[in-house]
């Protein structure tokens, strides 16, 4: 049986079910069966979804009548066998590492849930969305404390940021409300956490949104459907937070619950992109052209490999609130060397003195790092000729990493470990004890050769 059923709802999708689809393919993580449902395409979505079943039978595909995105969903439920479910709009993609880190988080830290951040796209432009703050374990109340800040947010209320336990919906019967054409998504939700011991909070953006939705009345719903509705959602909301808290804390925060009412007057509508870290589409993790992919020789080699550690350097750094070059920078401070130039460090890092200077006082005032004047009276006593050396060294400082970055400095561990696995893949463990050895008597010619 698969580990994870990812379930896509299609319909009239023939422009963007391809990018989807392969995104989904390309998964880094080969777990899993992949459930197509055409829910009445009128155009050439269902021979597209039939195309990609001829080539992988780990895809399903289901040709239905169309009923619409909720009903379409629980049939893809009911066709499920994995112990974790997944779920994509056809008109929306995911990065290749998105349902590995759903599934490595929620095993390794025994969770029934995980939430992701996620990319916002409008045209070419690009943002990271997210609510909780801070990556790690949630219980169930924790979790309703942050959504009670801001209910009506997208993050809390859609299904594709989130994996679930298909054992928690089929014990619970857990169904989309066909009945609603608004917050059908939240209302799942809610009734989701309420039989859920711990949510993991993934702060890696692994989803690309791009689908606008209109309000309810440009979707030609009528001011009396659309008051019933939000009244019903209202109520599934009020109920959630009279079974997650006691009696006299529900009272306490009976006001904060109400919130919802306002914060979902914007009538279902979407909020125009005005977050921080808006990036041209493409720009926002590290990638590699086909070209460089393709491309022969020892720079070609050396580039690709540089730019493997970047990519696992970028999820660090999303996690926690730094750029890819303070992770490289945290990372060489923590390693054993001679002292370097100004210069040589950023050579080595392979980025610009104003990039170092920028990263140094970045990690500063996060207290990620610590500085203290070098011992100059030393310095004085070297030979003449090693002034100059002397006078280009890091500006007189040294660096030195502190007790503020060791959650980092952990990640860096597993990325690391990540690194090899890849470099690694199908060798033997006497083949990498060999290319160990090999590359060691490789890495002391090469220092020789430079002295």
């Amino acid at each position: 049986m698969p580990t994870v059923s990812i379930i896509v709802p299609i319909y009239n999708a023939e422009k963007t079910i391809g990018r989807c689809v392969n995104s989904i393919l390309n998964q880094k993580y080969r777990d899993f069966e992949l459930i197509l449902l055409d829910d009445g395409s009128t155009d050439a979505s269902g021979e597209i979804c039939d195309a990609y079943a001829e080539k992988d039978e780990r895809i399903l595909v289901l040709h239905k009548p169309n009923s619409g995105v909720s009903d379409t969903r629980n049939r893809g439920i009911a066709m499920a066998k994995g112990e974790y479910l997944q779920f994509l709009d056809s008109d929306d993609w995911i990065t290749p590492d998105a349902t590995g880190f759903f599934v490595r988080a929620a095993a390794e830290n025994g969770c029934d849930m995980v939430i992701s951040d996620f990319y916002r796209v409008i045209g070419d432009r690009v943002s990271q969305k997210g609510s909780i703050e801070e990556e790690g374990v949630l219980t169930r109340v924790d979790y309703a404390v942050q959504m009670m800040q801001r209910p009506a947010d997208f993050y809390y209320g859609v299904l594709w940021n989130k994996l679930y336990k298909r054992s928690i919906v089929e014990k619970y019967q857990l169904r989309m409300d066909h009945s609603v054409s608004w917050c059908e998504d939240f209302m799942f939700n809610l009734e989701y956490v309420r039989h859920v011991s711990q949510i993991y909070v993934l702060k890696i953006p692994v989803y690309y949104y791009v689908k606008t939705k209109g309000s309810l009345v440009s979707q030609g719903i009528s001011m009396k459907k659309t008051i019933h509705m939000k009244r019903t959602v209202f109520a599934c909301y009020n109920d959630f937070y009279k079974d997650v808290f006691d009696d006299t804390d529900y009272e306490k925060r009976k006001g904060q619950v109400y919130r919802f009412l306002f914060d979902a007057a914007n009538d279902g509508s979407v909020a125009p992109l005005s977050l921080p870290g808006n990036y041209k589409l493409g720009h926002e993790r590290t990638r590699v052209s086909e070209g460089v992919l393709e491309g022969e020789g020892i720079f070609f080699d050396t580039y690709r490999e540089r730019k493997l550690q970047e990519k696992l350097f970028d999820i660090v750094a999303l996690r926690n609130d730094l750029t890819t070059v303070d992770v490289k920078l945290l990372y060489y401070l923590s390693q054993h060397h001679e002292n370097c130039t100004f210069k040589e460090m950023a050579d080595v890092l392979n980025i610009s003195k104003k990039e170092l200077s920028g990263s140094i006082q970045r990690l500063l005032a996060k207290e990620m790092i610590t500085v203290f004047e070098k011992d100059r009276a030393k310095e004085k006593d070297r030979a003449k000729e090693k002034q100059h050396e002397a006078k280009q060294r890091a500006e007189g400082k040294e660096y030195a990493v502190t007790q503020e970055a060791d959650s980092v400095m952990s990640e860096m561990l597993f990325v690391l470990c990540d690194f090899e696995q890849i470099q690694y893949e199908d060798f033997s463990q006497e083949e990498i004890l060999l290319y160990e050895k090999l590359n060691e008597k490789r890495k002391r010619n090469i220092q020789r050769a430079l002295q």
